[in-house]
């Protein structure tokens, strides 16, 4: 943890660049592949990556039987906080009579069970980059050694069912461990590329499970909140689209789900009801005048209304009018109001405010059109 911490107070500059779960098999699937040809597991190998550059990888441990090799790698994600950040990647091969290459998942790697992924429902999750790369370094052995067989690669990762309970692929449909994953082959420190294609993986796994209205929060706690609100919504219907709004309800959009809900807290929620579509904290600040604004609107004391403006943090405002149905119902319809004008179709929007404790603050229900009198704008 302790290293976590250090890791994530570097300058962004300085910081180390990774290498994604499908590198690593590729490389490994090299390496067993040559020492399966050549009778000697090499050291390290070289591979090129979608990204338009080469990448060499250590062999950190081998198994050679009769008819097949194992090598494994261990995966350096940089300086990204990477839940497969030192995980062990292998890759067992072993000849086939007959033709083609046959690729699967072995111990550790999930299993699709969902429609909506990039992957058939019943094969492994490895995704299609790494499938490419795969299949590409045991094609370029067969034709450089002018192999006449087939060739199987299973792909392994020991402590990959632990490492999944820190994934959101069990929400996904992916079961009995993680994906192997990467479209680059580098994983870049902090992007946020990777949690937005989960997010419309999500989106997708919801819209091919017959899901018609969507619940979105911001993190694990208003997604408790969220669930115990919407018990009878199945898993799939609730998207964690943490500091992604505008992104996440575009796609929503795109794939025409007819309702969506969003459910969180003062600190985020405060910044979408005055049209903020990316909620990070240095994206864009609270805005307390704002926040005082809509105070005034709804008739509330002016001493109130100063107090609101020397206020820290939007969740002190929350304590601050909490019981004032009228303030909290009036931030839940601006929130209404932009995610509406943000997607630009037709769509049913709700919003739910709670306070840290769970306490519900306020909610708006199923806004479907603008009302340019009561949106508040500032």
């Amino acid at each position: 943890m302790n290293g976590q911490k250090k890791r994530n107070k570097k300058d962004p500059s300085q910081m180390r660049h990774g290498y994604t779960t499908g590198a690593c098999a590729t490389a490994m699937t090299k390496a067993a592949l040559k020492a399966l040809i050549e009778g000697k597991v090499p050291d390290e190998v070289t591979i090129y990556l979608p990204v338009g550059q080469y990448a060499t990888f250590k062999v950190s441990a081998f198994e050679v039987s009769d008819d097949w090799v194992m090598c494994e790698t261990i995966k350096d994600a940089g300086d990204d906080p990477d839940a497969t950040h030192q995980a062990r990647i292998q890759s067992t091969v072993r000849y086939l009579k007959g033709e083609g290459i046959h690729l699967d998942g072995g111990v550790g790697v999930g299993r699709v069970t969902k429609a909506g992924l990039p992957v058939p429902v019943g094969e492994a999750a490895i995704n299609p980059v790494p499938r490419k790369m795969i299949y590409g370094v045991v094609q370029e052995a067969l034709e450089k050694f002018q192999l006449d067989c087939g060739v199987e690669v299973v792909i392994s990762v020991p402590d990959g069912e632990e490492i999944a309970e820190k994934t959101l692929n069990a929400r996904l449909g992916i079961i009995g461990g993680i994906s192997i994953l990467g479209t680059r082959g580098t994983v870049v420190p902090f992007s946020s590329s990777a949690f937005m294609a989960s997010i419309v993986q999500a989106i997708n796994v919801a819209k091919e499970a017959g899901c018609e209205h969507l619940v979105l929060t911001t993190g694990g706690r208003s997604e408790k909140f969220a669930m115990m609100q919407y018990r009878h919504l199945p898993e799939e219907a609730f998207i964690e689209m943490g500091d992604f709004v505008g992104f996440t309800l575009k796609n929503i959009a795109r794939q025409k789900i007819p309702r969506v809900s969003l459910v969180g807290m003062m600190g985020k929620f405060s910044k979408v009801a005055q049209g903020v579509m990316m909620v990070h904290s240095k994206s864009a600040p609270v805005s307390f005048e704002f926040l005082a604004g809509i105070a005034n609107k709804v008739g509330v004391d002016e001493k109130t209304q100063q107090e609101i403006l020397q206020a820290n943090t939007a969740s002190q405002v929350g304590e601050m009018l909490q019981g004032n149905g009228a303030f909290f119902a009036a931030l839940c319809k601006n929130c209404c109001y932009y995610a509406l004008n943000h997607m630009g179709t037709d769509i049913k929007v709700s919003t739910t405010l709670y306070a840290m404790n769970g306490d519900c603050l306020g909610k708006a229900e199923k806004i479907d059109k603008l009302d340019e009198d009561d949106w508040y704008r500032g």
